[in-house]
């Protein structure tokens, strides 16, 4: 696989560094719209019933009913069923956000197109189980041959009998959105990630078998039909089709903003700033207008006019006369000094 198969992804720096202080809340925020979603779209029992049966109805004429076998051997073997909870049940919250992590810090130019992907094929899953709420083979009635494996081996795990929510937990989550698999989706990007982007050959092979065994656990688990694990690859696909127009639409919503933000900044009134001389403690005070006190004459030292400081030389000048001006002559008739 190359570069250009996954759409956005060709080597070039991303128009906006990234800093993880703002990709976690944003990923964050994305999963919690993703998770109340789910809620809010529980649909009808009667209607995720009939979707389920509809769906078995279909797989049994193609040929594709490979639930059945998968169920029973997880449930006739605990060595595979146990593990197989185990997985089902963790794994799906586990290596997703590794695997970003790594994007993120390793491959950072790979990384806003991978995580756009990601994104955009989950609220798409979101799109199916509002569409089409679908009960998954375990809740359908025992006489369709199925065993909850989660419910089966609870004693060896966290999660109860609804689904993988831990045990008080069952009402926090919707057991009718399997319509997409999102295990398989996520799953499937997982596999192509570790297979672009891992560089050694375990890495590769990690890439294949992870989605693989992901889709045999969630049949064999009783969680999904076939049928949904296929769903989940189509929407996966979808979401990589669709990734270089939601980054083309985001960047043209950053630079919007970024206009206005600057817009705002550049009306706001400059404030004026008023010069203020530099005053010291030590420089002198001017008299203020009509203040009869002696005048500073001296830095620190105050003394009134005319006083003298001991062995302070005369002054060449009378105080107040023009030293520029020609010498007058002596009072009795001799002339002036030449100068």
């Amino acid at each position: 696989m190359r570069d250009a198969d996954i759409p956005g992804t060709e080597a070039t720096a991303p128009p906006a560094r990234l800093r993880w202080w703002t990709e976690l809340p944003l990923i964050l925020l994305v999963y919690a719209c993703y998770s109340a979603g789910r809620l809010l779209v529980r649909g009808d029992v009667s209607d995720a019933v009939d979707h389920g049966l509809a769906i078995l109805r279909v797989e049994k004429l193609l040929h594709l009913n490979a639930e059945h076998p998968l169920n029973r051997l997880f449930t006739r073997e605990p060595w595979l069923g146990i593990p197989a909870d185990f997985w089902y049940a963790s794994l799906h919250y586990v290596v997703t956000p590794v695997l970003l992590v790594w994007l993120f810090r390793s491959r950072t130019v790979r990384y806003r197109a991978a995580r756009t992907w990601l994104m955009t094929s989950t609220f798409i899953g979101l799109i199916g189980f509002t569409l089409l709420p679908t009960c998954p083979p375990r809740l359908l009635d025992p006489s369709h041959g199925f065993v909850d494996t989660m419910a089966y081996y609870s004693s060896y795990g966290w999660w109860g009998g609804e689904a993988s929510a831990p045990r008080g937990l069952g009402g926090m989550t919707n057991q009718y959105a399997a319509m997409p698999s999102l295990h398989v989706g996520w799953a499937l990007w997982c596999g192509v990630i570790l297979w672009r982007y891992g560089g050694t050959r375990a890495a590769k092979a990690a890439g294949v078998v992870y989605p693989l065994v992901t889709t045999i656990v969630v049949m064999g688990t009783a969680n999904h039909y076939f049928l949904d694990a296929v769903a989940g690859a189509a929407v996966m696909g979808a979401g990589l089709l669709l990734t270089p127009y939601v980054m083309r639409c985001a960047d043209r919503v950053r630079a919007r903003v970024a206009v206005q933000v600057a817009a705002v900044r550049s009306a706001a009134p400059a404030v004026p700033v008023v010069p203020v001389a530099p005053t010291s403690p030590t420089a002198p005070v001017a008299p203020a207008s009509g203040d009869t006190g002696s005048p500073v004459v001296s830095g620190g030292c105050q003394t009134s006019a005319g006083e003298r400081i001991p062995r302070q030389r005369e002054p060449r000048f009378p105080a107040g006369a023009d030293p520029d001006a020609a010498p007058a002559d002596a009072g009795d008739g001799a002339p002036a000094p030449a100068r």
